[in-house]
């Protein structure tokens, strides 16, 4: 029988997170569609730490009074596809602990901008000074929520990605576009997906007997959407089952950020959460969350995230860990990123060493409107929380699939893994 604390559990990690399968899984269909190429001037450029001039990954970079917006790969680097019509471009750059930095470009094609952000001095008051209480704090957020976040169907356009490593070699990959229709934050309708264009390519001859396969596809990553169903990760009796504390204030876009710690409770055997929660002062909206799945009962975690596998392998989930980010365009906060890894170790038995499997999820938000149409699906194929992509897609050698799409930049090991893997593929058939 299921106690009190599975439920919350099995809906927090277990809703389809992803999972390790055997060949015999079946595949789920999955389609692409052209796009006319409109005019567009690439932006492209690096971010990095102004003292230390070492690349700062995951930061924000948006179009000044525009819903467009990417954010920087492993390496600090982005791109932007801005419509050539353009006359006048301002580049926001924003990332939680330095300053925020506006830059008016000229529009020269070719041009690599060097953006540098300075780190933030944060004298400021400590958050205990206005709520006498993590917990007071952690009420006030989720009291908000229907002030803070968007309360009409939104369409979002977004870029995914997901990889899987073996041990340090890529050799599975995948991108795509993905049109998202994000459901209001005071709704119980859950949100829909579907992929636009994609493509993939996965080198299984480096991945012995197993294949290790992802489930979920792009509902991996908005499932983190904290603040959409906050049940999710705090659970339904939110205080009875976390401690929370505070932790040195921030600053994100030149605002105050309360940071709050968060753990569960010691007596709970079931595997919750622990991470970070980063709030704004000024609307007690949550701008960020970082947190991982507590791995202590290891039996728990792998029946939750582990659906099938080979008889003669022990499969360990030895990380669990996600990532959202918001924006705040007028007046309200919408998702902006969001990111989910896992690492699997399998032990084949009667083999002397075992096998790591590192997987990476993310979507970045590059546009979105209020302005929802009947035909907002524009593939036509709505995702099911179940997919597993299909194999068979591919195009890594297509360089204008994308067309005006904006997405994130790939790091150059994922970029010279491309080359390795069509490679592989193309010698061996």
């Amino acid at each position: 029988m299921m106690n009190r604390w599975n439920q919350p559990v099995d809906r927090a990690v277990g809703r389809t997170w992803l999972l390790v399968l055997a060949c015999l899984l079946l595949m789920a269909p999955v389609v692409s569609a052209r796009e006319s190429v409109a005019s567009v001037f690439v932006c492209r450029g690096v971010v990095l730490d102004a003292s230390t001039n070492e690349p700062l990954p995951m930061v924000s970079v948006a179009v000044e009074g525009t819903n467009m917006a990417t954010v920087t790969n492993g390496e600090g680097v982005f791109s932007l596809n801005l419509p050539s019509d353009l006359k006048q471009v301002v580049l926001v750059v924003s990332h939680l602990g330095y300053e925020r930095a506006t830059y008016p470009l000229d529009l020269v094609e070719g041009a690599v901008y060097k953006v540098s952000l300075k780190v933030k001095p944060v004298a400021l008051p400590e958050v205990n000074v206005v709520f006498k209480d993590a917990e007071s704090l952690v009420q006030a957020m989720l009291d908000k929520r229907k002030d803070n976040y968007m309360t009409e169907p939104t369409l979002m356009t977004a870029f995914y990605r997901e990889t899987i490593r073996k041990r340090r070699t890529y050799v599975s990959l995948l991108e795509s576009v993905v049109d998202v229709l994000k459901m209001p934050y005071t709704s119980l309708r859950i949100d829909m997906a579907s992929l636009y264009k994609v493509r993939k390519s996965t080198d299984y001859s480096r991945l012995d007997t197993l294949v290790f396969k992802l489930m979920g596809g792009p509902y991996n990553t908005l499932y983190t959407d904290v603040m959409k169903a906050p049940e999710e990760v705090f659970t339904d009796d939110v205080f009875a089952n976390y401690v929370f504390s505070f932790d040195r204030s921030t600053k994100l876009n030149d605002r105050l950020v309360f940071v709050l710690n968060f753990k569960q409770r010691p007596h709970i055997q079931e595997p919750l959460f622990y991470g970070k929660l980063y709030i704004d002062a000024n609307t007690l909206a949550l701008v960020s969350a970082v947190y991982a799945i507590n791995l202590s009962n290891q039996a728990r975690v792998n029946e939750l995230f582990v659906r099938k596998k080979p008889m003669n392998a022990n499969v360990n989930v030895t990380k669990a860990s996600y990532q959202v980010n918001y924006l705040l365009r007028d007046g309200r906060w919408y998702l902006g990123y969001c990111r989910a890894e896992m690492d699997v170790q399998v032990d084949w038995r009667r083999r002397l060493f075992n096998t790591n499997y590192e997987s990476v999820m993310e979507m970045a938000v590059t546009d979105w409107t209020t302005e929802v149409p009947d035909d907002w699906n524009r593939s036509g194929t709505r995702l099911r929380s179940s997919v597993v992509i299909a194999d068979a897609v591919s195009g890594f050698a297509d360089v204008d699939f994308w067309g005006a799409s904006n997405v994130i930049e790939p790091d150059k090991s994922i970029d010279q893994a491309v080359s390795k893997i069509r490679k592989r593929l193309s010698t061996s058939k």
